[in-house]
């Protein structure tokens, strides 16, 4: 039995491995296919089942299989191809029922679809300034995953737009109501308060501010605000917002301004952006005085006012951008040709005939005595037959993949390092000898500068070296080497993925040596039988092909202006000094006739009712009276064009069951919304005739509108119209 079970278990693997279902299977898993293996082992096992060896297969392979899906779902789930990775892990569990990593993948895939969706939800809100909103719909996916990268982003972004938001009060909307103001050397005390009577705004004056100097204004057709703006800008005042009703006065001066100025403090965590640079830059455009760097963390830390910390914002974000990246693809060829000849006899190159030497040792078939004394000597061997021809052919090519950042050098060197040897006499100390390196192939210099419109401009130069003989000095000591060189240097600007190839480096020798003996070598044909020629051609080429490939470009950050308003030297930062466009005003302000500056001012009617944005307005219905069934027709609705529509929408209500609304479902059955903006623009409509009628009104059942200026426009909604409908 001792020598029994291993002949057996021997037979067994040997019946294994001839097995042609295993050897198929384990053929098709060093091809890359370990599905298909696994279902030729499962056959295996199924056929075989107490077989340990098949069984051991069919887990390692089944492994194998579900690994390879498994990391297949992981790059697809990363990039956010969710479909394609629910496949690669629903077939891992196709593979596996029993593995509980491709559940939990599962699982994964479709928390991140949901994921996905909220953050495109909140990027909306973002959008359109609901920052709560955004903020809520964020911390509910980092409630779920802490470590959402994009997330996480959104969130700094949401937190960065709530930060940079004007905290401050705004005043109610009576105050961007148009006037029209008319004061000759009144008293700033007089028109303030009559500015308070007509806007209801209460202003508070600072002690310093001097409120019995006289102050001339003609404003037509302007709002309170920016007349305001305009009379303390002009008398060296400035003003700050306590509530939607209150603003204080004070003097511009710069005691008045520490004062008064409320100031922020703002942290900058630049990524990309050097913290120095980002600081200076700073400085020098917002002139800000207290900034404060850590170079450590590239953290840059400001306090000022929320204007000149915004600008700042502004200017950090357009400086703190990823430097752009380029992928060289490089491809080296060294074309070689060589060919070798060598024919012909080489004869003796002289004879000799002398006086013999006594004791000189002599060689019988070289030398000879002639008469006595004399020597006749001549080459042993006397000829040598030449009949050689060598052909050869090398190509040396290397393929490197080099990623280079924007204007950054780099270099590539394909080659060999040569030790150069050096001896020294050192007093005392006998020789010391030391040893150096060249670089001796191809050296290739890159330096990329990548363009907005994805082209690269490669500042490049290449040397291709070689050795061509050594040269030894001091007897051997010293070892030094003969360089051959091929040198160019150019400068290439190359679409993204465009390949340009730098041909023509060229080394071409051809050498031709004969020795032949004089006067019966130069007989032709004849002669190459007195003679030997040899024959050396070599060339060799560089050819060098390079595409650059823009991995990273600039890309602009969002939200931010290409020009943007900086205020003044004194103010930076403040708001530019604008009278807004409005419609005509309907209120006046004017001082008393007398025009003494001293009596009080009144209101006076607008000059026409038409230009009085509380008046009442007519816009237009129309359709055709008759139409067929199942036919489309236009419904059109036309704004008044004695005022500027800035936002708003009109509503139409309908009959459902015989109209229907082309290319879009209401919100609600039988009304629809049209989104009104402009002077005189026409809004359209288009419905759908589903039933024969006698006679089915269309009606405008509300409108909503609003003036440049910020001010509901009063309208009077049109009669209903009468659409008849028929076969």
């Amino acid at each position: 039995m001792r020598f029994l079970l291993p002949l057996l278990a021997a037979l067994v693997l040997a019946a294994c491995a001839s097995n042609p279902t295993y050897e198929d299977a384990a053929r098709l898993s060093e091809a890359g296919q370990p599905e298909a293996a696994v279902a030729r082992l499962q056959q295996l096992v199924e056929q075989n089942p107490r077989n340990a060896q098949y069984r051991a297969a069919l887990l390692r392979e089944r492994d194998r299989a579900v690994a390879m899906r498994m990391n297949a779902g992981d790059v697809q789930l990363r990039a956010g191809r969710y479909d394609e990775a629910e496949r690669e892990y629903q077939a891992a569990a196709a593979l596996d029922a029993d593995a509980v990593r491709s559940t939990v993948r599962l699982a994964d895939v479709a928390r991140a679809r949901r994921h996905d969706a909220i953050l495109r939800e909140a990027e909306a809100s973002l959008k359109a300034k609901r920052l709560d909103a955004a903020e809520t719909r964020v911390r509910e996916v980092l409630g779920d995953a802490p470590n959402h990268a994009p997330a996480r982003d959104l969130l700094r972004r949401v937190l960065e737009a709530g930060m940079a938001a004007d905290p401050t009060p705004r005043l109610k909307a009576p105050f961007r109501k148009p006037v029209t103001l008319e004061f000759r050397d009144a008293q700033m005390r007089t028109v303030f308060d009559m500015l308070s009577r007509t806007s209801g705004i209460n202003f508070v004056f600072d002690r310093d501010v001097k409120q019995d100097q006289k102050l001339t204004v003609f404003l037509r057709n302007t709002t309170l605000e920016d007349a305001l703006e305009l009379i303390l800008t002009t008398h060296a005042l400035d003003r700050k917002v306590l509530n939607d009703n209150s603003v204080l006065i004070y003097p511009n001066t710069p005691a008045k301004q520490k004062d008064y100025r409320e100031l922020v403090v703002r942290s900058f965590y630049l990524s990309n952006a050097d913290v120095k640079q980002a600081a200076v830059m700073v400085k020098t455009l917002t002139r800000a005085q207290d900034v404060f760097i850590d170079e450590k963390l590239n953290l840059m830390v400001m306090r000022d006012t929320p204007e000149v910390v915004r600008m700042a914002d502004q200017l950090v974000r357009t400086l703190d951008l990823a430097e752009p990246e380029v992928m060289l693809e490089v491809e080296v060829l060294e074309l070689t040709r060589t060919r070798l000849q060598d024919l012909g006899v080489a004869w003796p190159g002289g004879v000799s005939l002398g006086a013999r030497t006594t004791g000189a040792a002599t060689t019988a078939a070289a030398s000879q005595l002639i008469d006595g004394p004399m020597v006749f000597s001549i080459a042993n061997p006397a000829l040598v037959a030449s009949m050689r021809a060598t052909v050869g052919r090398s190509t040396l090519l290397a393929n490197p993949r080099i990623r280079v950042k924007n204007r950054e050098k780099a270099r590539i060197h394909i080659g060999e390092k040569v030790p150069v040897f050096t001896s020294t006499a050192v007093a005392n100390a006998g020789v010391a000898q030391s040893v150096t390196y060249l670089d001796v192939g191809l050296k290739l210099d890159v330096e990329p500068q990548v363009y907005l419109n994805d082209d690269v401009a490669i500042k490049m130069g290449l040397e291709v070296s070689n050795i061509v003989r050594e040269v030894s000095a001091n007897a051997g000591q010293t070892i030094a080497y003969q360089i051959g060189t091929r040198n160019t240097n150019t400068v290439l600007q190359l679409r993204d993925g465009e390949t340009q190839i730098l041909a023509g480096l060229i080394n071409d020798n051809d050498r031709r040596t004969s020795v032949r003996i004089p006067g019966l070598g130069d007989i032709p044909i004849v002669g190459r039988l007195f003679g030997s020629n040899n024959d050396n051609k070599e060339k060799t080429e560089i050819v060098l092909l390079i595409t650059p490939r823009v991995v990273r470009n600039i890309v602009r950050p969002e939200g931010v202006l290409a020009e943007l308003p900086v205020g003044t030297d004194t103010m930076p930062g403040r708001a530019p000094l604008r009278i807004a466009k409005t419609a005509p005003g309907s209120l006046g302000m004017s001082s008393d006739s007398g025009g003494n500056g001293t009596g009080g001012g009144g209101l006076r009617p607008p000059p026409d009712a038409r230009s009085n944005p509380d008046s009442v307005f007519q816009f237009g219905l129309s359709a055709p009276s008759t139409v067929r069934l199942n036919e489309q027709f236009p419904l059109t609705v036309t704004l008044p064009d004695v005022v500027e529509i800035a936002n708003g929408f009109v509503e139409i209500a309908y009959d459902p069951a015989i109209l229907q609304i082309v290319g879009g479902t209401p919100a609600e059955p039988g009304r629809v919304r049209l989104p009104a903006a402009g002077s005189g623009q026409s809004l359209q409509v288009t419905f759908l005739t589903l039933k024969e009628t006698t006679g089915s009104q269309v009606t405008v059942s509300n409108a909503e509108l609003v003036d440049a200026s910020g001010f509901a426009v009063g309208v009077a909604p049109p009669p209903p119209i009468a659409v008849v409908v028929r076969k």
